[in-house]
Order: structure tokens, then sequence, then C-alpha cells
């Protein structure tokens, strides 16, 4: 079992360590799935989280606030044991994060679907030419009389082909850039909603290519106020952004745990493989990169959670360090593992094609780097005025 004395720390209240204990039971029943059929395992999982309960933590539909300790908590206990169970849940919270922080009150009754694990959602943000450089989405919405029109594509579409829902930014054209854009709630049934594309990648995941031609939306489709998506898009990735390093710290954590028993079994030089220094030192630097790690992503969700408008910077250094340093520790882990490290189908080796995603989705991580540049220079020329 995977080290969880962090739990102890004081970012953490009575009722995380609750959930945490909660989580780990019900994965240890029920993790890993059967990835055979992708689009069927992640409908399951919804369906089973949903169904115990978990999926309430992916949104919000009161006025509380969408508590980050616990999505990081429930992504890194689930991305330890299944990264499919990991992807299923945070793209319901993902997926619905632009109407749980600002939609409707029609609009959020999708919410009691989708925590209920009965609607799969989806976050439709990326374009073929503007992937991180949101501000350049060349999506049209066209405003008439009654309604708006969507025209254009998006792609790598998590739950793309299998969303009952998704929530798609595009420009309405009330200025240029950043300031032109507006975000919509769209029913997948939507007459001119096309999957135009089923992507395949190194870990398996539904993903998409969208085309979006001449689809007609209601104005009450429109998720806050006309020219504010691209605010309603980096309030949404100022939540879940530190959950991506929560994936990467549990993807990491499991690592470790492999590594650990793999050197304690195997017999190398007449000794077990962890009397060796260089072994040893290796199990150090993964440890430490770890509750570095874990230091700064709980961090990160515990300054949303007591209340700052932003964590931009909190959540950009959680996001860069913890998914670069998952990265190093799961080669290290390889590495020690030798042959059985490659071998398709081991631990390890899904742990390896899972962690590189990561260090890319939601920013990759050289544009975690300039929004920390940015947010430190900002700071200094705050201070010389």
């Amino acid at each position: 079992m995977a080290d969880t004395s962090f739990l102890n720390w004081p970012f953490f209240e009575n009722r995380h360590r609750e959930l945490a204990e909660q989580l780990e039971v019900w994965c240890k029943g029920n993790l890993p799935v059967d990835h055979s059929d992708v689009d069927a395992a992640c409908r399951g999982l919804v369906s089973a989280l949903g169904a115990a309960g978990f999926l309430t933590h992916s949104g919000t539909t009161g006025q509380e606030r969408l508590d980050v300790r616990s999505l990081c908590l429930i992504r890194e206990t689930l991305a330890r044991y299944d990264g499919l169970a990991d992807f299923s849940f945070a793209m319901q919270g993902l997926g619905m994060g632009a109407v749980s922080l600002f939609g409707s009150q029609e609009q959020r009754e999708w919410l009691k679907q989708t925590r209920a694990g009965k609607a799969i959602s989806a976050f439709a943000l990326t374009e073929p030419a503007s992937g991180s450089d949101v501000a350049n989405i060349q999506m049209m919405a066209k405003k008439t009389d009654d309604d708006f029109v969507l025209d254009g594509e998006k792609t790598w579409i998590s739950n793309g082909g299998i969303a009952d829902l998704y929530v798609v930014f595009a420009r309405t054209g009330e200025a240029a850039g950043a300031k032109g854009l507006s975000a919509f709630l769209v029913p997948a049934t939507t007459a001119g909603l096309s999957v135009e594309e089923r992507l395949e990648v190194i870990a398996p995941h539904p993903l998409a290519r969208l085309k979006f031609k001449a689809v007609k939306l209601p104005r009450a489709a429109l998720i806050g106020d006309a020219g504010s998506g691209f605010k309603i898009a980096m309030s949404v990735l100022d939540v879940f952004r530190s959950t991506v390093g929560a994936a990467a710290l549990g993807f990491a954590r499991r690592a470790l745990e492999e590594t650990l028993t793999r050197c304690a079994d195997r017999q190398l030089f007449g000794a077990p493989m962890h009397e060796l220094q260089m072994i040893q030192g290796h199990i150090a630097e993964m440890a430490v990169d770890i509750d570095a790690s874990a230091l700064l992503v709980y961090r990160a969700a515990w300054t949303k959670d007591t209340g700052a408008a932003r964590v931009t910077r909190e959540a950009a250094m959680a996001k860069l360090f913890a998914t670069d340093q998952a990265q190093g520790v799961i080669d290290k882990a390889v590495q020690i593992h030798g042959g059985d490290g490659v071998r398709k189908g081991s631990v390890v080796e899904s742990l390896y094609r899972e962690i590189r995603a990561l260090r890319i989705y939601e920013g990759a991580s050289d544009v975690q780097k300039i929004v920390i540049a940015r947010q430190e220079i900002s700071r200094k020329q705050g201070e010389n005025k």
C-alpha cells in the first residue's frame, strides 16, 4: 500500500481523511477494470463512480464551492489504481466545471445527471490551430435574433464520441482575442454536431475531433455572459489544473510501490536488489520528488479552498513540477524493472504510457513555465510602482 502519511499534513481536515479512506476501500474492490473496450470501460466507470457517490465531488448543484483538495485526493487515489478511472472522474469535473462555476439554474440541472454518473460530459476547448493558445480560438458562434449558430472544429476532445453533452468555446466577436470568446452548453444530440474522427493515443482514452456545421443553439445555451468565455475557461483550469498534478502524483506513488516490491523480491549479486547503494539512491530520489510534488499540489488546492480568488501561479507550479517529476519517477521504475519494465501490460509500462499526456494537456509544461514567469514578473512590476 502506498504511503498515506501526507494525510496528516495541515492541508487536510478530517472529512478529507475519511474520503481518502472510503475511496481506498472502493478502489481495492473495483479497480482496475478491463480496458479492452475503452468506451465501454469509461461508461462503466462513470456509472460506478456515480453510484458510489464519488462523483458528487465533481460539481456543485448549489452555491457551495468545489473542494479542490477532495478533487485532488480522488484523482491521486484513482490514478494509483487505474489511469482510466482517474480519467473518467476527471472529465466529469472538467467537463462541467464551467456550469458549476458560471451556469444558470437551468444548465445546472445537468449536474444532477453528471454527478450521478448518468450523463457523460466533455470540455471542448482545443482546436487544430489553438492548443494552449486559447485566445486564438477560431470557431465562430454567430448571433441571430433568437439563437447562436456555431461553425468550426474542435480536436483532442476527451470523452469525444461518448459524451452526452459538451461545454464548447467559440468566438462571438465582442472584441479581438481573448475578450471575444463565449462558452456554450451543447447536448451531443444537437443537429449539426458530428464526430469526425476518433483519435488513438499511447494510453488509450476516448478522444475525438468534432465538427460543428450550422449548429443552432438557443440563447439559454450561453454559459455566463457573452464575451466571458476566456475568463470562464481560465477559471475552470485554475480549479482543475492542480488535479492534473494530483493524478501524476498517484502514478508516481504507484511506480515507487512497484519498485520497492521489485527490489525486495529480486535477487541480484547474491542479495536483495534494495541493498545496492545505487538502487537506494534512485529510491531516495523518487521519494523526495513525490513528497515535493505532493506539497505543491496540496498547497495549491488548500490555497484555492481557503478563499483565494485565483491560484494561477500555484496551480501552474503544481502541474509543471508534479507531472515532470512523475515522468522521472516512472522512468526510474522502468529502468529498475529491467526487461519486465518494458513488457506490454506490466504496471510500470502502463504508467510510462499514462504519464506522458499529463505533461501536455491542460497547458503543456513549457506553457506552465510562461504562466509562472509572467506571474513573477507581474508581481515584481507591482512592487516597483
